[in-house]
């Protein structure tokens, strides 16, 4: 899956995934989520700041999320 196919995804998707991904970093705040509305590439720049993680790491946790 291309980056512009997880985008749109997750722009359909976000207000039911948002609980999704707080549950899989706890570390992301209300703000976090907010900032990144539901872009796909700044959300997962928004978790490996926060945690380190690999962006592979990241991006397919996301798909699993908004699949």
């Amino acid at each position: 899956m291309s980056t512009d196919t997880n985008q749109m995804q997750m722009e359909g998707k976000w207000d039911q995934a948002k609980g999704r991904v707080k549950e899989a970093w706890g570390v992301l705040t209300d703000d976090d989520l907010k900032r990144s509305e539901g872009k796909f590439d700044r959300l997962v720049g928004t978790i490996k700041d926060k945690t380190g993680e690999a962006t592979d790491s990241i991006e397919n946790k996301l798909k699993e999320i908004f699949s």
